[in-house]
C-alpha cells in the first residue's frame, strides 16, 4: 500500500506480528525522525501503527520533507510489515 496524501497529510498505517516488532519499528523511527528533525504523527495499538505527515512549519501540508520521511519509513518497516 502507498502513501495517500489527504487532507494535506500523507498517512499510512502499518501492522506487525505482534507488539514487540511494532514497539522496535516506533523505536527505529524515533530515532531517524530525531536526526532527520522531522517528527511524525503517529498512533500505537498493539501491532498497528499509523502516520500523519505533514510539515508544521511550511502551515502544515505536505512537502519534500514529508516525502523523504516517507520512504526512509518504508524502509525501516521492511518486509515484517503488512499494509
Amino acid at each position: 500500500m502507498e502513501w495517500k496524501n489527504e487532507n494535506n497529510r500523507l498517512k499510512k498505517t502499518f501492522t506487525f506480528k505482534d507488539f514487540g516488532e511494532a514497539f522496535g519499528f516506533m523505536t527505529r523511527v524515533a530515532l531517524l525522525a530525531e536526526k532527520m528533525n522531522h517528527h511524525p504523527t503517529w498512533t500505537n495499538s498493539w501491532n498497528t501503527v499509523s502516520f500523519e505527515l505533514s510539515t508544521h512549519d511550511a502551515g502544515d501540508v505536505v512537502t519534500e520533507k514529508d516525502r523523504t520521511l516517507a520512504e526512509a519509513i518504508d524502509r525501516l518497516a521492511g518486509p515484517a510489515a503488512t499494509n
